[in-house]
């Protein structure tokens, strides 16, 4: 990934994301675009990418400070109206948002079409412009909160430290291969 617009420079990237990047381009089965920030939602890290011709918008969750689980945002502003939730219309395939405690740190890998149907993107009814994400480390005490992680987790790709990753399962969640297995 070179960095060609001079405006951006590796400094202003997620410090997740130039790790995941990294992880990604040792293996020649991915492809990256150099990637997007989005300004209004650097608080997030977000940006967009391409990946082997998917469309990508990227956040890190946040831990707070009261409840289980990571918050992040997962919105859009058209020009300078009011922010909005994803909807089924927008160039999007995958939505990546990294999660980190301690010495934990994986991704959620969710196809747009999930979140469409768990009513976060926009299709029919309005979606959600933040949502909680439960990585399998975080105890869930809710009957809410434990039927998210539930679902969650079938997207989530750990990244241990020092081991490598499970290469069947990241080809399966960045869509390289069939999803029937999930």
């Amino acid at each position: 990934m070179s960095l060609q617009n001079p405006r951006m420079t590796i400094e202003k990237l997620p410090k997740d994301f130039i790790y995941i990047k990294n992880l990604l381009s040792d293996n020649s089965t991915f492809v990256i675009s150099q990637p997007i920030l989005e300004p209004e939602s650097s608080e997030y890290g977000a940006c967009t990418f391409v990946l082997n011709n998917l469309n990508i918008r990227y956040r890190t969750a946040k831990i707070t400070p009261t409840k289980t689980g990571q918050f992040v945002t997962l919105w859009k502003r058209i020009n300078k109206g009011p922010i909005q939730p994803f909807d089924s219309t927008d160039p999007i395939d995958l939505f990546i948002i990294s999660v980190r405690k301690n010495d934990h740190f994986g991704l959620f890998i969710f196809p747009k079409s999930i979140l469409i149907t768990k009513e976060i993107v926009s299709d029919k009814k309005e979606g959600k412009r933040a949502i909680r994400v439960y990585p399998p480390w975080d105890e869930t005490s809710s009957k809410q909160a434990q039927k998210t992680q539930q679902w969650q987790l079938d997207y989530f790709l750990e990244i241990p430290q020092n081991q490598t990753m499970d290469s069947n399962r990241v080809k399966l969640l960045f869509l390289l291969e069939d999803k029937k297995d999930l």
